[in-house]
């Protein structure tokens, strides 16, 4: 008996001693798997690990150096099981990566966006460093914004980083403070100081005067058209119809999206720390009744995400501050100008063609979740979508215009228009109505065309989208929240229209 007890005995031992080893060979391969120098053997960007050092989380004030795991993996107090499950994805991920993809090929530049951060970077592993949010030193507004954050973190869902992109890996022209004074924009062109003359329907372009801002104007001829799709488009959504003929006047609209050069000279001439009341422009059908503007207060950081300035499409502004800056414009130049209604947008979008898209060729193929690999040539042609844009907005000549001389109608940014959102709109309008307008009440806007992160299904002519308001806001910390910047949205902006002036022959 003795004899079998000691051999139990013995094995008893052997398997701990296995086990221990096995922990220990466990905990170590993932130390060692966890080191800097481990990750940067599968990301073989370079220019990821040069930004590192020189990040907050590199060169801290404190002298602590931030490893990639401590923000890529969620602190092993969550739990063990939580950690080497996302450190086995992650692993397994990455390795696939590296065995079958040639990093040359890979878009890094998109990697870095705040929709690819929040994926990989864990809001308990900030909260695990930073204990305390209100330390010594820390400006009003970071006061502000880190009480919103404790208050509604988990009820809202905010990320960390969605206020601090540039803390792990630098990036230049990003920053998240609140923009002080003018902007200024570094632009040799002239101050101008007279109107464009319009004496015909032709294109032209408007200078503004008093500032450096011209847009060009594209003459849109009037006509008829089918609003919204038929059932069988693919990915067509109820809201798109029944589609309904309509009747479309002429019109000038804005040849691309406004710029930041041109909003900036909106904002340099009208900042204030006002509010004018949304309703009241609304409730004047967006005609200026006023003798001035009162223009957007200092957005928090600057609103291009580092991305530049200049021709790209001005975005993050709200609805009101878009009609606003159409009252300014029409105050400035004594010509109508306002926001597209849907019917208008969709009808210059077409330039008059009734397919998915005013180019040739089929959603479905173009749709990246369903054809791995499709020929996106001729898409990428005509619209900055996710499969070209790197995960940014892009300049105008990125792209080629539609039949009506339009550029990026379908795609770099959503465009609001003045309609408020209906799901049923269109069972309201008569056929052969003559410019139809939406509802008059609502609580959203319709925004139309994709963003620069948009798949091909939401990018085409017919397709139909609305403002957000709240969830646009969701990280603004002010209390009000802004009625002229949004905090959360990236891929919305505007263009404008012109009425045609009562003395200009259209025909």
């Amino acid at each position: 008996m003795a004899e079998g007890k000691g051999k139990y005995l013995i094995i008893g031992l052997i398997g701990f001693i296995i086990g221990a080893l096995l922990v220990a060979a466990f905990d170590t391969t993932m130390n060692k798997t966890s080191s800097n120098e481990y990750c940067m053997s599968c990301h073989t960007h370079e220019q990821a690990d040069l930004d590192w050092k020189k990040s907050p989380h590199y060169l801290s004030h404190s002298g602590v150096m931030t490893d990639c795991a401590a923000c890529h993996l969620p602190p092993k107090e969550d739990g063990l099981m939580k950690y080497y499950a996302a450190k086995t994805r992650i692993g397994v991920r990455d390795l696939w990566v590296k065995m079958t993809k040639d990093p040359s090929e890979i878009d890094w530049e998109s990697k870095r966006q705040l929709e690819h951060a929040r994926k990989i970077v864990y809001n308990s592993s900030c909260e695990r460093c930073h204990v305390n949010l209100f330390p010594e030193g820390i400006s009003d507004d970071g006061i502000t914004a880190h009480l919103h954050y404790e208050e509604n973190a988990k009820k809202l869902g905010l990320d960390c980083i969605s206020c601090h992109l540039d803390v792990g890996h630098y990036m230049p022209g990003y920053e998240h403070k609140r923009m002080e004074g003018k902007v200024i924009e570094a632009d040799n062109g002239p101050i101008y100081d007279s109107l464009a003359t319009v004496n015909s329907f032709e294109d032209f372009t408007e200078t503004v005067p008093g500032t450096r801002a011209a847009i060009r104007m594209i003459a849109v001829p009037g006509g008829e058209f089918l609003m919204g799709s038929p059932d069988k488009e693919p990915f067509h959504s109820d809201d798109e119809g029944p589609q309904k003929k309509v009747k479309i006047s002429p019109f000038f609209m804005g040849e691309v999206e406004v710029t930041w050069r041109q909003f900036w000279a909106f904002y340099n001439e009208t900042m204030s720390e006002g509010r004018t009341p949304p309703e009241k422009i609304y409730a004047n059908n967006n005609r200026p009744d006023v003798d001035a503007v009162s223009g957007p207060t200092p957005p928090f950081g600057f609103p291009d995400q580092g991305w530049g300035m200049g021709d790209r499409p001005a975005i993050t502004m709200t609805h009101y501050a878009a009609t606003t800056f159409c009252q300014w414009l029409s105050l400035k130049t004594g010509r109508h100008y306002r926001l597209p209604t849907e019917a208008e947008w969709e009808y210059a979008a077409r330039g008059g063609t009734q397919t998915p898209y005013f180019f040739e060729g089929n959603p479905k193929k173009f749709h990246s979740r369903k054809s791995r690999g499709a020929d996106t040539t001729m898409i990428g042609r005509y619209i900055v979508f996710s499969g070209n844009s790197s995960g940014k907005t892009q300049e105008p000549g990125f792209v080629k215009a539609n039949p009506f001389r339009l550029k990026n109608m379908l795609g770099n940014v959503m465009e609001y228009c003045s309609d408020w959102y209906a799901e049923d709109a269109y069972s309201k309008i008569k056929d052969g109505a003559l410019d139809p307008k939406g509802p008059e009440s609502g609580t959203e806007h319709v925004v139309r065309g994709g963003n620069y992160s948009d798949d091909a299904s939401v990018l085409r002519s017919a397709s139909r989208g609305h403002t957000e308001h709240d969830k646009w806001l969701k990280t603004d910390p002010q209390n009000p929240k802004s009625i002229w910047w949004y905090s959360d949205i990236k891929g919305v902006g505007f263009r404008v229209v012109c009425d045609v002036p009562a003395n200009i022959d259209v025909n």
